[in-house]
């Protein structure tokens, strides 16, 4: 699976994130093993996953693109201190609409 996705696609999961509850925070000691391994884990069992991220906007943006980068996921969207991620799972939870 790549991680590109439409726009279309993303304006839909954009609208599935808005009702959940950010799964994991990240803390001010920043995006340690341990977190990282949470993420992986929570990516794997929901796909689609809201994190609260601490720090100012330059170290939420770099935190951002970290995750993307080290677990194939794909920024859906980030407000102030939320951000939400999604990568599909081998057995696909959540059914995008086509092209």
């Amino acid at each position: 699976m790549s991680n590109e996705i439409t726009d279309k696609q993303i304006i839909f999961l954009r609208k599935s994130c808005h009702h959940i509850k950010p799964i994991v925070s990240v803390g001010n000691a920043g995006l340690t093993e341990n977190v990282m391994s949470e993420i992986e884990l929570a990516l794997n069992h929901h796909e689609l996953v809201k994190m609260k991220l601490s720090g100012n906007a330059d170290e939420r943006k770099m935190m951002s693109e970290k995750i993307v980068a080290e677990t194939g996921a794909v920024l859906v969207q980030s407000i102030g201190h939320t951000a939400s991620f999604y990568r599909q799972a081998d057995k696909p939870v959540i059914t995008l609409p086509k092209i």
